[in-house]
């Protein structure tokens, strides 16, 4: 079993995210997404793409969100996406906003 430091792994990452897919597991099952927005951040994407589906969890701070689900994404609450619908993040708080995401296959939709 190996541990991940998802956490500072996404605080060095270049587009504020770190995912645990595949290359870390070996598994095409599921993976997890461990994001963080900066006060005033916008525009970034989530879309999980044919075959698969996305649970969006604002862990810390509430997320703006636009497209298949319009609306204020309160900490605490998650969303469910599937396929190719998206949606678009933003922060619109004074602190980081975090979510995770955690993804996997639709019924079919294996590789």
């Amino acid at each position: 079993m190996k541990i991940f430091d998802v956490k500072n792994m996404a605080v060095d990452a270049k587009f504020g995210e770190y995912i645990v897919g595949y290359e870390e597991t070996g598994s095409h099952a599921c993976y997890l997404i461990y994001g963080i927005l900066k006060p005033g951040e916008k525009d970034r994407l989530v879309k999980p793409g044919k075959g698969h589906e996305e649970i969006l969890l604002a862990m810390q701070g509430d997320l703006e969100v636009f497209g298949n689900y319009t609306g204020r994404l309160k900490e605490g609450y998650a969303i469910h996406i599937v396929g190719d619908n998206e949606c678009i993040l933003a922060n619109a708080g004074s602190k980081d906003a975090v979510y995770i995401i955690c993804g996997g296959h639709s019924a079919g939709g294996h590789h």
